[in-house]
């Protein structure tokens, strides 16, 4: 029987350490799927004639999966952070998400803090997302609240 996950603390994550995940296809079930849950169903997302004639030439992704997909994609790429919360965001929507495109993260830790509570840290990530191009398609940065390492008995 397999143990609990490990778990990496505040104070085993250094500043510079970089991710990359594996790739994950958006499918058209996703966005389908998105749009159900999120309750957007802008023709953007969910039009395939009127969008032939768009700029884009198809369906995109909705930008807020591509955040979501991203996030999975965090989990995919390094050992699990100890987080306790999502203390803020910073994101960029450079260019469309499409039906088939194949994205990955790549992230890079550029900050730790001190939190104002003795058994936290704050944790600092540049995250770019990557389509099968090598086109940057989002960007930006996250602030983790990350648990420190309990104290021993």
């Amino acid at each position: 029987m397999a143990g609990p996950a490990r778990r990496r603390y505040f104070e085993e994550i250094a500043v510079g350490e970089e991710y990359e995940s594996p790739g994950r296809t958006v499918t058209e079930t996703d966005i389908v799927i998105f749009a159900g849950l999120s309750g957007d169903y802008n023709v953007l997302h969910t039009d395939a004639e009127l969008m032939k004639s768009s700029i884009f030439g198809e369906r995109i992704a909705h930008g807020l999966l591509g955040l979501s997909i991203q996030a999975g994609l965090f989990t995919r790429a390094t050992p699990a952070y100890a987080t306790l919360a999502l203390a803020g965001l910073r994101w960029k929507f450079k260019g469309p998400i499409k039906i088939g495109d194949t994205i990955r993260l790549r992230a890079r830790v550029t900050g730790k803090q001190e939190a104002a509570k003795p058994d936290r840290g704050l944790v600092t990530l540049e995250r770019r997302v990557l389509n099968q191009r090598d086109e940057v398609v989002q960007e930006g940065e996250t602030d983790l609240v990350v648990e420190r390492r309990p104290a021993s008995p």
